[in-house]
């Protein structure tokens, strides 16, 4: 059997908390590769709700190792609060069940103080982030300057290192009018959580290095989409990593080839949440039919998204630049009852059609979405569980999106439930 990355393919908020759950209670090894304590995933198994936002989805599966990967920023104090949340509900928590990398940047209250900050100085054009320090923790692993997981086992090489860090931290601090922050204070609560931290510690790329030669299956979890690429998204509303296949690799510590199946979660219509470009936005009845249908609040903020039509060439540019293999689509059960749907089909930008996205925020904020416009359904997609089972409008609004995006429907999702998936291809023995 293949090993798999799931990524999502426009904005985030997919739905990858569902399908990630579906694969991670086949995989042996679920990995997280990008991000931070700003994603968000739904669990619901066996009527038990779980919110993770740092954890991989594999941790609440028996049997199932899961692994931070070195490209996501653990912020220890954010870590430790989640793994005791999810303990009290009944899952086991161990140093054999979870690991984290050795090599994991460390988020510090001083970055949470910064990102805020630095929103601030932008007024009523913030990027929209979540304030919770994950690009001012990505800034200083590029610049250098980052605290380790492994920093954790010797404190004087810690306190020397949160030094230099804090010069330079505390003077953009101060330019910017906001209060220092101590290093005796940041260095006291490390010492405080160093402890809980470093028994999860691991050598994480031999551990996978091991897995794969006794040929175990692989999940490797992306959180937000490919939208928010830092080189690929609509920059600089992005976050601060990249969520493209090759990250998976890089973020996890295999090689490229240890990926055989990429599967891109994507909405059957779309949403984003903050600032920024969005072409197909909707401000009318049909955008608040969807974001009240939809349930359309963010798992870890709680903050309203932005709802808009199925914009196939942000979806189609995704597949060719993340190297989406299938989708997974999702929430097509949101769309029952619309009489008809309009589908992105290009832009016009001056006078001129463009069939892809273009990367200057001043083009992408002056875009005119093409629409076709499909037949909608009255019946109800909910819980489906086969092709038999939807209307004929559905299926033919499925296999259009198909030929839009240049990519198939792996798995199609009905509802929130588990068990409402119509699987099309197993991603994992498709990876072989």
């Amino acid at each position: 059997m293949g090993n798999v990355a799931v990524i999502g393919s426009q904005w985030g908020d997919e739905g990858k908390g569902k399908i990630v759950d579906w694969l991670s209670s086949r995989a042996d090894v679920v990995v997280r590769f990008q991000g931070g304590h700003n994603a968000g995933h739904t669990l619901v198994i066996d009527g038990v709700t779980y919110k993770l936002h740092l954890l991989p989805s594999g941790i609440v599966r028996d049997g199932a190792l899961s692994i931070i990967g070195n490209g996501v920023v653990v912020d220890p104090w954010a870590l430790m609060a989640e793994i005791e949340a999810i303990r009290k509900q009944g899952v086991e928590i161990t140093p054999e069940r979870l690991m984290v990398a050795e090599n994991a940047p460390l988020i510090l209250p001083v970055h949470g103080a910064l990102d805020e900050a630095m929103e601030m100085t932008r007024g009523n054009k913030p990027i929209g982030t979540t304030k919770r320090g994950i690009g001012p923790a990505y800034e200083d692993k590029v610049a250098r300057r980052a605290l380790r997981v492994c920093d954790l086992e010797y404190p004087d090489v810690m306190r020397r290192k949160l030094e230099r860090m804090m010069l330079h931290h505390n003077a953009l601090l101060k330019g910017l009018g906001a209060p220092e922050v101590s290093v005796d204070e940041i260095y006291d609560q490390l010492m405080a959580v160093r402890d809980d931290i470093l028994p999860f510690m691991a050598v994480t790329w031999q551990v996978m290095d091991q897995a794969r030669q006794e040929g175990k299956k692989i999940l490797f979890e992306g959180a937000q989409g490919m939208m928010l690429d830092v080189d690929h998204g609509t920059y600089p509303y992005v976050t601060s990593s990249n969520m493209a296949a090759a990250q998976a690799a890089t973020g996890s510590g295999v090689g490229p080839d240890a990926i055989n199946f990429v599967l891109g979660i994507t909405k059957a219509y779309t949403t984003r949440v903050g600032s920024g470009p969005f072409p197909t936005e909707l401000e009318d009845e049909v955008g608040q039919f969807l974001g009240e249908k939809g349930h359309e609040f963010g798992t870890t903020t709680g903050r309203k998204r932005r709802c808009g039509w199925f914009d196939a060439v942000a979806v189609r540019q995704a597949i060719k630049l993340g190297g989406i293999t299938g989708i997974a689509l999702t929430k097509i059960d949101v769309l029952d009852g619309l009489k008809e749907i309009k589908i992105c089909v290009g832009y016009e930008l001056d006078g001129q059609r463009l069939d892809y996205l273009p990367a200057s925020q001043v083009k992408q904020a002056d875009l005119t979405p093409v629409y076709e416009t499909v037949e909608g359904w009255s019946e109800s997609t909910c819980g489906a569980r086969s092709w038999a089972d939807l209307p004929a409008a559905a299926v033919k609004y499925v296999r259009h999106i198909e030929e839009l995006i240049g990519a198939p429907v792996t798995l199609l999702s009905t509802s929130p439930e588990r068990d409402d998936t119509i699987l099309m291809q197993d991603p994992f023995m498709a990876g072989r």
